[in-house]
Formats: C-alpha cells, sequence, structure tokens
C-alpha cells in the first residue's frame, strides 16, 4: 500500500472536479508569497532591543559579530540579506530538487513546502527572542527559503495536466497568489505587531508564531487537497488539435528534465525570464524613492524638490508614494492572470514579444514624462511595466510545457527559476548603483533614473532578441516511447482509473459544486480583504 503522502494517492478517480485543483495551489502561493512582504519587519526588528529607539552597534561589531550579538540592535541593511536569501534559495532549491517533485507528486512536495516555510518562521522567532540573528536566517532565510522553492513550483506540473486546454490561465491563477501573498500578509503583520507590541516588545516574535500556525493551516489544507489526473486524462469535450495543425510551437513529446541544461531553447527562455525579471524587480525596489526624489513637493502641490522640503513635506510625500507601491502591487498581481490568460489566445511567444516592446517603450518613456512633469504617464508607465513583470512569471511556465512537453514541467521550471535567483541580484544592483554613480556625478535627483530607464531598455532589448531566435525543441532532446515508459513508472502514474480503485489507492466519488465554491471562498476571502487593504493605500496616491 502507498503512504499517505505519496503520488499513487493523489491520482484523482473519476467524479474529481479540476476546478478544485486551483484554489489548493492559490492556498500554498498565498501563503509563501509572503517573502515579498517581510520588509514590513524590517523597522520593528532595527528597534528589537531598544523598542523606541535603535541601540547602534559599534565601529567593531561587523556583520558577523552582528549574527551573535546580543548587545546592540540589527541594521535595517543586515536584516535585507533574509530577503536576498529567500529568492537565492527559491531559485536554486527549486533547481536542485524538481525532479524529485515530479516523482513525489504535489502532495508530498506542498507538506514539505509547510513545514520548511512555517517550520523556519518559528525558528526566526526564536530567533527574534533570543535576539540571535543567525537563527533568523536558518530560519526563514535557509529553511524557509527551501519551502519557497517547493511550494512555488510544486502546483505548476499538475495544472498543466489538468488545464491543457488553458494552460497560461491555470499558472496565472496560481502565480498570481504568490503575488498576492504580501497583499494579505504585510496588513497581516502591521496589525498584529501593533496588537502584541509593548512598552518591552516589539511584538515581531509572537507575530512570526501566529502567522507560522495560520500559513501552516492553510498551506496543509492546498498540498492534501492536490490531485494529479490518470494518465491520458482530457477535459469532457476537447480534443487536441491535430499536430500538423497544431501551433509548430506546442510539442506533443517530452524532454527529460536532465536534458534541459544542454538545450538551446532552455537557455534562450533562461534569458528571456531573467531580462524580463530584472528591470521590473529593480523597479520594484526602488519604486518609493524613485517617485518621491523625482517628482518632489508637487506630489503634494507644492513647487519645492525633493531636497527642499521639510520633515512634515517629506512624511506627506512618503505616504502618497506608500500609495503608488500599494497600486503597483495590484497591476503586478492582476498582470499575473491577464497576461498569461491572453496567452493561450496569443501564444506564449507573441506574448514575450509584446512585454518587450511594450515595456521597452515604457521604459524608454519615463524620462520624458518626468521631464515634462506628468505624474499620470509616469505612473501609468510603471502600472504597465509591473503587470507584465508578473505576467513573465505566470506565463513562463506554459511557455516550457509548450517547448518541452508536460512530463517533467515541474522540474524544468525549477531549473529555470536560476534565472530568477540571478535577476534579484541584477536588476537591484543595477537600478541601486546606477543611482548612486549619478548622484556621484553631481546630477540632480530628479535626473538620476533617467540613465537607468535607458539601461533596462537594453536589457529588454536582449530579451526580445532572445525570445525571437526561440524555435522547436529538436528530435533529438526528446525522450523515445521506452524512456517516457520508464519515466512514468517512476512517477508511480497508473494508466488506468480501474486499477487506482482497486488497490484502494484513491476514492474520489463526484465531488459536490459546493465544496469547489466553499474551496474558492476559502482563498478568495483573504485575497480580497487584502486587496481592500491595499486599495486604501492606492487611495492616499489618488488623494
Amino acid at each position: 500500500m502507498a503512504g499517505f503522502f505519496d503520488k499513487e494517492r493523489t491520482i484523482a478517480g473519476p467524479g474529481f472536479n479540476r476546478w478544485l485543483v486551483p484554489p489548493a495551489a492559490l492556498a500554498i502561493h498565498l501563503c509563501i508569497g509572503m517573502a515579498y512582504g517581510f520588509s514590513v519587519f524590517w523597522l520593528p526588528l532595527s528597534k528589537a532591543l531598544g523598542i523606541k529607539e535603535a541601540i547602534k552597534c559599534g565601529p567593531e561589531v561587523g556583520f558577523w559579530a552582528e549574527l551573535f550579538t546580543t548587545s546592540c540592535d540589527w541594521k535595517i541593511s543586515t536584516l535585507g540579506w533574509m530577503y536576498t536569501l529567500f529568492f537565492v534559495l527559491l531559485g536554486s532549491s527549486a533547481a536542485l530538487w524538481g525532479g524529485w517533485l515530479e516523482r513525489a507528486g504535489p502532495r508530498k512536495a506542498g507538506v514539505v513546502s509547510a513545514v520548511c516555510w512555517c517550520g523556519g518562521m518559528l525558528l526566526s522567532a526564536l530567533g527574534v527572542y533570543l535576539h540571535q540573528f543567525w537563527l533568523m536566517i536558518l530560519g526563514s532565510g535557509v529553511i524557509g527559503g527551501v519551502g519557497l522553492g517547493l511550494g512555488y513550483i510544486s502546483p505548476v506540473s499538475t495544472l498543466i495536466k489538468w488545464f491543457p486546454d488553458r494552460r497560461g490561465m491555470a499558472t496565472g491563477m496560481a502565480i498570481m497568489g504568490f503575488g498576492g501573498g504580501a497583499m494579505i500578509g504585510s496588513p497581516l503583520a502591521a496589525d498584529l505587531m501593533k496588537n502584541f507590541a509593548s512598552p518591552t516588545d516589539v511584538g515581531v516574535a509572537q507575530t512570526f508564531v501566529v502567522m507560522a500556525l495560520v500559513y501552516f493551516v492553510f498551506m496543509m489544507a492546498g498540498a492534501l487537497t492536490y490531485r494529479v489526473p490518470e494518465t491520458g486524462w482530457k477535459p469532457a469535450g476537447w480534443t487536441p488539435p491535430p499536430a500538423q495543425v497544431n501551433n509548430a510551437m506546442i510539442t506533443q513529446r517530452h524532454v527529460h528534465v536532465s536534458k534541459v541544461w544542454g538545450i538551446p531553447q532552455f537557455w534562450l527562455v533562461w534569458m528571456v525570464l531573467c531580462m524580463n525579471v530584472s528591470a521590473g524587480i529593480g523597479v520594484i525596489g526602488m519604486s518609493s524613492p524613485m517617485l518621491q526624489e523625482v517628482f518632489g513637493g508637487s506630489l503634494i502641490g507644492v513647487t519645492q524638490k525633493f531636497g527642499e522640503l521639510d520633515k512634515t513635506q517629506l512624511a506627506a510625500i512618503a505616504t502618497v508614494a506608500a500609495g503608488f507601491t500599494a497600486l503597483l502591487s495590484l497591476f503586478n498581481i492582476g498582470g499575473r492572470f491577464f497576461w498569461a490568460s491572453l496567452s493561450d489566445k496569443l501564444g506564449r511567444k507573441l506574448t514575450y514579444v509584446v512585454f518587450f516592446v511594450l515595456g521597452g517603450a515604457m521604459y524608454f518613456s519615463v524620462p520624458g514624462s518626468a521631464a515634462a512633469g506628468s505624474i499620470v504617464l509616469f505612473v501609468g508607465a510603471f502600472c504597465v511595466i509591473l503587470s507584465m513583470y508578473g505576467g513573465g512569471f505566470a506565463t513562463v511556465p506554459a511557455y516550457l510545457a509548450d517547448l518541452f512537453g508536460t512530463q517533467m514541467v515541474g522540474a524544468i521550471h525549477g531549473r529555470l527559476l536560476t534565472a530568477w535567483a540571478t535577476a534579484g541580484i541584477l536588476g537591484p544592483v543595477i537600478v541601486n548603483y546606477m543611482r548612486e554613480y549619478q548622484l556621484g556625478l553631481g546630477i540632480p535627483r530628479e535626473q538620476v533614473y533617467n540613465q537607468t530607464m535607458y539601461i533596462l531598455v537594453g536589457m529588454l532589448v536582449i530579451g526580445l532578441i532572445c525570445n525571437l531566435l526561440i524555435k522547436p525543441v529538436a528530435d533529438k532532446h526528446f525522450m523515445t516511447p521506452e524512456e517516457l515508459a520508464h519515466e512514468k513508472r517512476l512517477a508511480h502514474e497508473k494508466a488506468a482509473a480501474s486499477e487506482v480503485g482497486a488497490s484502494g489507492v484513491v476514492n474520489d466519488h463526484s465531488v459536490s459544486p459546493v465544496l469547489v465554491v466553499l474551496a474558492w471562498l476559502a482563498v478568495g476571502l483573504p485575497l480580497a480583504w487584502g486587496i481592500y487593504r491595499t486599495l486604501l493605500s492606492v487611495a492616499k496616491f489618488f488623494h
């Protein structure tokens, strides 16, 4: 008999409703998506000992000493290393264990992800309590980063197999959750810290514990709801287009994950994702200071430039800029579903052409709209850019399935996420260091981002060229029928539902529509609350 978490136990019976799988994926992605919102903890943690004012470390306390010190507070720049580790570990763990995930199945991967992500937060809570930053690095940074990687790719292969007719839409629904995770987690964390704060405690440790427990319930519910279709399953009434009529970029065959490192198309898609993400992620990190420095007092109806404002005025424009950042997060999450769904109509290659051509035009327009003092055009350009940043993440799994087949697409996607880890370093470095370099040359603050925008246009041009070079994968790279059959045996896939039922592996009767509605409400209501809280911040920008 198969173990409860084994893949055999997750093969769906004939009555299973495929629309139960996307909310299971969303339950996991909405939790791990809080990685984007961890900066909400930096300011309170930087005063964990001093409470009202940070107890600064002396010059003798370097980075390594800061990992173990209990006598002074951590610097925000030191805390930021957790954020870097999240995305480095996400990419590397997804690449390392993607092949295991395909064989173990989404349920086991989802459970491991829940244990790592939530266990990491509990270890971080202990680190805050003991004031040991190395425990936080180990907990959320390393162990949590592994949970991020496994949780992120856990539904990809499964959703693509359940929705062969709507690959882009299916992955867009799940990856939309990762973009929306911080929308729920950040205001929730802020409310919890406010509730737990006292004259002797900033309330972060207790917040970590509560959020870890809540996330664990949601993630386990998602993992246990996962089902995989039996081999050869198709949606009722849908037949794959004949190969000769079908889009030449969509294969009916399958590539083994061990071969992708040597296939040119993989590296071209790698560059496509890296350039798209690098351009977007650098802007996300600097969106608030960029708006403030470019428009200065005009954000609150005064004529002074940024360097001429007093403290009250600076606080007022910071509030407006926070609304701008919230607006970008809405376009980031909306773009994930919109562009991925649209790619089912346009095709993946053409969708990325739109990303690079339209995105390049938007970046190119930014210096002009800034010089003209047009806040509307400036903000509009970045809203479109961030929608395509999110859309790039959500569309790429379907692109990989088109090129390399669906059998091992989750593992291949895991290896591709090394492009995200690279972009997570490249994008912010370009934007931040170019800003410092421009300031060092004495260029006015409102103009320091102009050259950066043109560099980002150049990166999108590189991405466009790589995308245009992508052709169908050569026959020699695909698995033979014998290799494919062997891989399916390793993955414990059964050819017929009767085998599954006879062994007692799964017992899915017809799933009630009420259960499907309840599953969607369980993820939809928290997401709606997060969007509502974000809209409150956006209102400050328009006000």
